[in-house]
């Protein structure tokens, strides 16, 4: 009979308890690493008791287990033991002749623990519970190897009956299990009213903390009636658990509106931050629930806000929020909030404001109202523009130099002789010619410190990639040239239609001798090479000394200007 129990358990709480066993027991190194690169990547501030659903989906790749026997089975397996068979079964008749027939030893556990008590709390029935307990009422908070006793497994099955059985026989509701989880915890993570309700009114303790510091409140913060209900009994509003998440925290975090009303209700203190420094309302930003960001807004003090390091914009940017990002701007929160530099150095970009991250998602309406709300673009460590120039995106880098963007910004980690902007271009030429119409530096182009002497080779990565010019390279001291970066594989078929675009923005300039080689290669270039030997006409010295007085600024606005139609077209190179 214990061989047959230790089997069923087995195949029972591999299947069907996976929540009463440790978070990390019984993972392997590769598995904790997973775990924790999945929170890091995707919601660092879950709460400790929540790690159940992570560890659970992360099991979801390993082998699946065989199927627990149905206790309904018209053919049992012909090994088992009739005695657990009819505990399985509910058969409280056949139960009662083996009692009678047999001498049976109802405390002696299995290899987890479980006496035939546990099994009947288990699968909640009652008249076997009843006979169960008649006979042994000494066992009645007996407890497994991982301290469960029989009234926490009915409370966990929701078997109001046994519970309500179990605690009119004297079992105690504040034993807790071997996480400090007590039968009232259980109650309040899968709700029933009816038995949070039985629990305390038998003196269950609402302010109890499992092991991470959770309350039963905490768990109890997406049932609106079981929270009420717990609020009544005297349980904390603010109590926090172990990484000091609030069970305001929770309810903003899982988008529980009715709970955090009531909560703001009771004057629970919104400004309640968790171990990372977060507020409810960052929180509620990350994940979008806009509702519950706006009610938060009014009791929030803007100083722990900027003390904690970053914005609930920054989380409403990088994740789409758009509705909690126009929330906030309404509110009035400050749109260039800088991160701080341990949460900049959580990226690897080292991204400081919110208007990067809408850049970087390309989210053009996000962006739009950060920078029409005035969001400078020019803010972060690695220009905005030279982020959406890079991406492709011509309506981003419109909108960028519309407001204000330096077409002439410099990599920080590579020092070119030459705009940044032009390097993520040189394939896609009616984005140079944007940028050069927009006041981007041609002449730089051809300042090359090597003039007509030699070049050095480019140098080319292990991979074969060229080395030049990748914004996560190692931080260089060598000043990039332009015709480095055209002469690379794959860019050298370009060198013709750059340099002829190029020429149109400049004045008399002298070419290098590697831009000469180059044009000197295919005979379709040598009109170019013809063209910068030229003098320059007069009208593009013109144009290029009214561009040079009017300055980038009013270049960005020369449509508005009091000037003939034919002329802005002519300054504007259409």
């Amino acid at each position: 009979m214990a061989a047959a129990r230790v089997s069923m358990a087995a195949s029972r709480t591999t299947n069907e308890d996976l929540e009463d066993y440790s978070a990390y027991a019984h993972m392997s190194e590769g598995q904790l690493l997973q775990l924790a690169i999945e929170r890091s990547l995707a919601d660092a501030n879950l709460s400790p008791w929540q790690n159940r659903q992570l560890r659970a989906r992360t099991e979801a790749a390993a082998p699946t287990q065989q199927p627990p026997f149905n206790p309904n089975s018209a053919n049992p397996p012909r090994d088992m033991d009739p005695f657990l068979l009819a505990i399985w079964r509910g058969d409280a008749k056949a139960l009662q002749d083996i009692l009678h027939s047999n001498s049976i030893n109802l405390d002696e556990p299995n290899k987890d623990g479980w006496i035939p008590l546990h099994e009947t709390a288990y699968y909640g029935h009652i008249e076997c519970l009843d006979i169960l307990l008649r006979a042994r009422p000494d066992t009645i908070n007996k407890r497994t190897h991982v301290s469960q006793t029989p009234l926490c497994l009915a409370v966990g099955r929701k078997h109001v009956s046994c519970v309500k059985h179990l605690l009119e026989q004297g079992a105690d509701p504040n034993i807790s299990n071997n996480q400090w989880e007590t039968p009232l915890h259980k109650a309040c993570e899968k709700p029933n009213e009816e038995i949070v309700e039985l629990l305390l009114r038998f003196g269950a303790s609402p302010t109890k903390a499992c092991i991470q510091g959770g309350t039963p409140l905490h768990e109890a913060c997406d049932a609106v009636d079981v929270l009420n209900f717990l609020i009544s009994k005297g349980g904390n509003i603010n109590t926090q658990a172990n990484d000091h998440a609030s069970a305001l925290f929770e309810a903003s975090k899982n988008g529980h509106d009715e709970v955090v009303e009531i909560l703001l209700t009771k004057r629970v203190d919104v400004n309640k931050a968790n171990k990372t420094g977060l507020l409810p309302i960052h929180v509620a930003a990350k994940n979008g629930h806009e509702s519950i960001v706006a009610k938060l807004i009014p009791r929030t003090n803007v100083g722990k806000v900027k003390g904690s390091g970053i914005s609930p914009l920054h989380f409403a940017a990088e994740r789409n929020r758009d509705d909690v990002l126009e929330t906030l701007i309404e509110a009035g929160y400050d749109v260039n909030a800088m991160l701080s530099d341990d949460w900049s150095k959580m990226y690897e970009d080292r991204r400081s404001t919110a208007l990067y991250s809408a850049v970087v998602n390309r989210n053009i309406e996000a962006a739009t109202m950060l920078l029409e709300a005035g969001a400078d673009p020019n803010l972060d460590i690695f220009n905005t523009l030279l982020v959406a120039v890079r991406k492709g995106s011509m309506e981003m880098v419109t909108l960028l130099v519309n407001h204000g963007a330096n077409v002439n910004a410099l990599l920080p980690t590579h020092p070119t002789s030459f705009p940044a902007a032009l390097v993520f271009c040189v394939k896609d030429m009616l984005m140079m010619k944007y940028l050069l119409v927009n006041g981007c530096d041609a002449v730089s182009c051809f300042n090359c410190q090597y003039g007509n002497n030699s070049h050095p080779p480019i140098k080319l990565r292990q991979n074969g990639r060229e080395h030049i010019y990748y914004l996560n390279d190692e931080p260089s001291e060598y000043c990039v040239q332009f015709c480095e970066i055209i002469s690379t594989p794959s860019a050298s078929g370009m060198v013709g239609p750059i340099i002829d675009t190029l020429l149109d923005y400049v004045g008399h300039v002298k070419l290098c001798s590697r831009i000469t080689d180059h044009l000197d290669n295919y005979k379709d270039w040598a009109h170019i090479k013809e063209k910068s030997a030229l003098p320059c006409t007069l009208m593009n010295l013109c144009r290029l000394k009214i561009r040079q007085q009017m300055g980038i600024n009013k270049l960005r606005q020369i449509n508005a200007l009091p000037l003939p139609g034919s002329l802005i077209k002519f300054l504007s190179y259409e």
